[in-house]
C-alpha cells in the first residue's frame, strides 16, 4: 500500500499511469494515442463523465454555499450576483477538470479496471 499516493500524483500532474515521465493529454482534455516515453497504449482510458460529474458536484457545492451566504449577509442586487459568481464558476469547474480526469485515468490503470463483461458460461 505503499505505493497508493503514486498514481493520485502522476494523474493529478496529468502524466503517463505507467512511467510518470510521458503526458498523458493533448490538448485541454484530449489523450495522446500513447506514451512517448514508455509507449503505453492510452486506449484503455475511459474516465466517461465521471470527471465533469465531480467537479460539477463540488463546484456547484462552492458556489451554491458561497451565494447563499453572500445573499443572507449582504443582500447585493442581482447584477453583482451575476458578477462574483460567473468568473468563480468558470473557476472551479476548468481548473479541476484536467486534474481529476487525469487522476481517474491513472486510477483506472492502477487497479486494472475494464470494461463489464458477461461471465462465459461453458454450458452454453
Amino acid at each position: 500500500m505503499a505505493d497508493a499516493p503514486l498514481p493520485i500524483a502522476r494523474g493529478l500532474r496529468g502524466r503517463c499511469p505507467r512511467c510518470g515521465e510521458g503526458k498523458l493529454f493533448q490538448g485541454f482534455l484530449g489523450l495522446r494515442p500513447r506514451c512517448e516515453h514508455c509507449g503505453l497504449d492510452f486506449a484503455f482510458a475511459d474516465a466517461g463523465d465521471g470527471p465533469a460529474v465531480f467537479v460539477i458536484l463540488l463546484g456547484g457545492a462552492i458556489v451554491v454555499f458561497a451565494a447563499l451566504l453572500t445573499e443572507v449577509v449582504y443582500q447585493p442586487p442581482y447584477w453583482l450576483h451575476a458578477a462574483l459568481w460567473l468568473p468563480l464558476v468558470l473557476l472551479v469547474t476548468l481548473a479541476p477538470l484536467r486534474p481529476i480526469k487525469g487522476l481517474m485515468i491513472a486510477l483506472q490503470y492502477h487497479h486494472k479496471a475494464a470494461e463489464g463483461r458477461p461471465a462465459h458460461r461453458g454450458d452454453e
